[in-house]
């Protein structure tokens, strides 16, 4: 059963979130996790995490946050599917809105992660499931034997790109810029793998088709020329944009959107913190949000005693 008076909210079940809920929870304080979506946040699409500590030979993204979230409910964390809305502050008091209803605490810890950005070009949301994709663990394997783009050049379009390889007769990353931002080791492993190719300077105008995806217009960057790419598949992966939208005008933000905090995780607004890579200047790294639920909660605990 979920109460509506909680000592601590924390909003967002990825890494930091769940971190945040072990540690509240095992400091007896009564927390309640409010997820809009899949518990372990953007990791549980990652086929393979093989840079957190303790797993020398890897584990699914998934895996991992189902293992965060079985240890954080060991210990008495409160857990609801919602959809966070709005914080409205009463007095001493935090009210979290959300799509089931509203909830009180003392304190709040934001930890709603990012989405995917959307490259917001003609056919995009047309073909989303058709076609257009922005998770290639999980729709790598209907485009077996089949050309394929990736749009990106960080390291979650690389990884997208050396997954899809593995199912797709043809892998064409698509970067606006001549050199790719990913880490080394990816690179040299996207670099010496056949099926990938790359397009270098290169902006996607538009994505076509009937009922599935066709093809893609291009533009070059430097010269304006324009082309067309036949593919059955487009992967975005252009980045992450914070869930902040409902914090506008509560809480301080940076120009993209993220938490402004301290080395504390603090907020402007006392008893309110945030954690991951919702926070200004995160590392968005799975390791990193952790740490930082865990300072979080440790300074929450700090806040209400």
């Amino acid at each position: 059963m979920v109460d509506n008076n909680y000592e601590v909210i924390i909003i967002g079940g990825g890494p930091a979130g769940l971190t945040a809920g072990l540690y509240t929870s095992r400091a007896g304080l009564n927390s309640l996790l409010v997820e809009g979506g899949l518990v372990g946040g953007q990791i549980v699409s990652a086929e393979l995490v093989e840079n957190y500590p303790g797993f020398p030979d890897g584990i699914s993204g998934f895996e991992l946050g189902q293992l965060m979230y079985q240890q954080a409910i060991k210990y008495g964390l409160n857990t609801i599917i919602a959809e966070a809305t709005g914080i409205e502050l009463r007095e001493k008091q935090k009210e979290v809105k959300t799509t089931e209803g509203n909830f009180m605490a003392k304190a709040a810890i934001i930890a709603g992660g990012s989405e995917r950005r959307k490259l917001s070009i003609p056919g995009e949301e047309k073909f989303i499931g058709r076609g257009v994709s922005y998770c290639a663990t999980c729709d790598a394997t209907f485009f077996r034997e089949l050309s394929v783009a990736v749009v990106g050049g960080g390291d979650a379009a690389i990884t997208e790109a050396l997954h899809l390889a593995k199912f797709a007769s043809k892998v064409t990353v698509i970067h606006r810029r001549d050199q790719l931002r990913a880490g080394r080791i990816l690179q040299e492993k996207a670099l010496s793998e056949p099926k990938i190719q790359f397009l270098w300077n290169a902006i996607v105008d538009e994505i076509e088709g009937e009922d599935l995806v066709k093809r893609i217009k291009l533009r070059e960057v430097k010269t304006g020329e324009k082309s067309t790419l036949e593919v059955a598949g487009v992967f975005i992966s252009i980045g992450l944009k914070p869930n902040t939208d409902y914090l506008k005008g509560i809480l301080p933000l940076d120009t993209a959107g993220h938490i402004i905090t301290n080395d504390k995780m603090e907020t402007e607004i006392p008893g309110i913190f945030a954690a991951g890579d919702v926070r200004s200047n995160s590392a968005r790294q799975a390791i990193t949000a952790a740490g930082d639920g865990a300072t979080a909660a440790i300074y929450t605990e700090k806040f209400l005693s």
